[in-house]
């Protein structure tokens, strides 16, 4: 390839990195996220001896296209973490507070981009072997159908680590709640799935007219292209109708079921927030929210991630707070946000306390903040940590398996960074969850990650078809109902009360009932139809 076509076809891979991140929040430019892969997918088969008609041929460029893709999306998609810093609070000096945040921007859009290259590689290499003897139509579909299982399957491998902040399909909340619907299905592999089959069609039928005329774009006049591109249009459109007709349908709103909820945000800095001036500030505005928010006749009164930054498991620190004073006084529940000392260490927790003030549950955190809380990959990374910072990770990881209790019955509840991971969520209403709390703080970040916590939350709220609070330190709180509509959301960095009615439910969704059965059914679909090399469509 000549110099010139080198840095278009890079640049046209950019571009749809770009537009990829951009259909994130806090940009939203949901719409992107159907075209974005197309450039990449183009450059992959149009390259000057194709790599899917030669055996053995070199990898090398088409990797660096989904290099390029990939630190253009995650680069921007996760540019939010450079928000904490600086930490000159927690004695960390300036450069070495800008050298910690650049080098977590850096490692989790590597790993982000980690999957992009696997997936080109495995998706080049698979293709590569694919009968050229079938028909073309029948070969786009199969294509297709590959890069769907291959990428489908590694964000779920992805998401079993402790690295994952979200799929593709993250790219349509909260602007499109009316795809997202379909997340009650196979959770967010189903959305992922549809970005990848729509992109996929067009990017075939691109490569179709290519290959015919030479030119970059779609050809109305060529039969095949025609079909691939109308049937990608037609897939658009048919699941977003089935997701509008889910998002009418009406909510079964039961009145035996309402609880009132009163959330509190206390907007303690994180500079404060652990010394004595700030806990006597949080103690002072919690312990009034909740004074206030009791006598508004709530049900429960919700507070963010440690609220209270003192260990709930010791009696005498507990008893002698004015907050829990004020619980007995006015014997409204509280999920309260602190720490629970355990042997080794000690959890973030959130702990359920009745009204006559005994901790009836508790929850502790499961998925905690790499390089925050804990550090990923200690043997390698933790001596290169610690000589740049002061911080310790000497939290411990929350159990998988817990049920959270309240004098309401039982509820699906996580803590900041849980809300990344859907599984997570999806067992816990299977067991029993009748509605959802998330209590957080993200005082540390800008607002363009407070916007993509809330979006995930709402992707959540779909997948188990459950009411949502979200309970914050800085922002933003939310209420959000079954279908993923947000009823109230708070502004940033404000003291806050709020109190609304929600629903318990016990209804399942398939996803809830199932679980993520669509990933190895993609997976199986794709084995056979490569192993078999069955001609779908022989006759077009």
């Amino acid at each position: 390839m000549k110099k010139y076509e080198i840095i278009q076809r890079l640049l046209l891979t950019g571009i749809g990195g770009v537009l990829m991140g951009l259909a994130t929040e806090p940009w939203g430019f949901w719409g992107f996220a159907w075209v974005a892969l197309v450039p990449l997918w183009v450059n992959f088969f149009t390259l000057p001896n194709p790599v899917e008609t030669r055996q053995g041929a070199t990898l090398k460029f088409p990797l660096i296209l989904a290099f390029v893709w990939g630190i253009c999306y995650y680069g921007i998609a996760l540019f939010w973490i450079t928000g904490i810093h600086p930490m000159t609070w927690l004695g960390v000096t300036w450069l070495a507070s800008l050298a910690i945040a650049l080098f977590a921007w850096s490692f989790i859009t590597l790993w982000g981009t980690a999957l992009v290259i696997i997936w080109a590689g495995l998706f080049l290499i698979l293709s590569s072997k694919l009968s050229q003897r079938v028909s073309t139509i029948s070969l786009a579909f199969t294509r297709v159908l590959i890069a769907t299982a291959l990428w489908c399957g590694l964000e779920s491998l992805w998401s079993s680590g402790a690295l994952w902040w979200s799929s593709l399909s993250y790219t349509q909340s909260f602007g499109n709640l009316i795809i997202l619907q379909l997340g009650q299905i196979s959770g967010p592999t189903t959305i992922t799935a549809l970005l990848l089959i729509v992109n996929g069609l067009i990017a075939e039928s691109v490569i179709l007219n290519q290959n015919k005329s030479g030119i970059l774009g779609i050809n109305h006049h060529h039969q095949k292209s025609y079909f691939l591109s109308s049937l990608a249009l037609f897939i658009l459109l048919i699941t977003h109708g089935i997701g509008l007709t889910l998002y009418n349908r009406p909510l079964q709103n039961n009145p035996e079921q309402a609880l009132k909820i009163g959330i509190i945000q206390g907007n303690i800095p994180n500079e404060i927030k652990l010394n004595y001036s700030g806990y006597l500030k949080a103690l002072n505005g919690y312990t009034t929210g909740y004074i206030t928010l009791a006598n508004q006749g709530v049900d429960l009164v919700v507070t963010p991630e440690t609220a209270l930054p003192f260990f709930w498991t010791d009696a005498n620190l507990r008893e002698n707070s004015a907050f829990y004073q004020a619980i007995l006084n006015k014997k409204v529940p509280a999920l309260v946000g602190g720490f629970a000392s355990k042997l080794g260490g000690y959890t973030n927790s959130l702990f359920a306390i009745d009204g006559g003030g005994d901790i009836i549950s508790e929850y502790d955190k499961v998925n905690l903040v790499p390089l925050g809380e804990f550090i990923p990959f200690s043997e390698i990374l933790g001596q290169f940590i610690r000589r740049l910072s002061p911080l310790e990770a000497t939290l411990i990881h929350g159990k998988p398996g817990q049920e959270f209790q309240t004098p309401f019955g039982q509820v699906t509840v996580g803590i900041c960074y849980d809300s990344a991971f859907a599984n997570h969520f999806r067992r816990q209403t299977a067991t029993g969850g009748e509605f959802i709390i998330t209590a957080s703080n993200d005082a540390h970040y800008s607002s363009t990650m407070l916007t993509q916590h809330h979006a995930l939350d709402v992707m959540r709220a779909i997948e188990n078809h459950r009411w949502t609070i979200r309970a914050t330190n800085t922002g933003y709180s939310a209420v959000v109902d079954p279908q993923g509509r947000t009823r109230w959301i708070s502004n940033h960095n404000t003291y806050e009360l709020y109190a609304d009615t929600i629903y318990r439910n016990q209804t399942q969704t398939l996803y809830v009932r199932w679980g993520d059965w669509l990933m190895p059914v993609l997976l199986i679909l794709g084995t056979t139809v490569f192993f078999t090399k069955i001609d779908i469509f022989p006759s077009i």
